[in-house]
């Protein structure tokens, strides 16, 4: 069973294997810089969209993207009315 789309059935197996052997503590610590890095890349892209938000309104932004619309606005409050800058992706 190839599990990537991008990668031959031999090195898929590689990394099965290698995932296999990894210790739980280690593959812990993997998502962890995983989500670590999504929160960044997240964070970024809130930043670039709209350049003059404050901290609390970027974090609310972050929480929308993260929890979802409802759920966020739930918890946080209503979504802040911002002004996307023109280049924003």
């Amino acid at each position: 069973m190839n599990t990537l789309t991008d990668t031959t059935p031999e090195a898929d197996a590689v990394l099965v294997q290698l995932l296999r052997q990894t210790p739980v503590w280690r593959k812990l610590q993997l998502m962890g810089q995983l989500n670590e890095m999504t929160r960044t890349l997240a964070l970024g892209g809130i930043r670039r969209q709209y350049p003059h938000a404050t901290a609390e309104q970027v974090q609310r932004l972050l929480a929308d993207r993260l929890l979802g619309a409802e759920l966020a606005a739930k918890v946080y409050g209503p979504l802040p009315q911002l002004t996307e800058t023109a280049d924003a992706i």
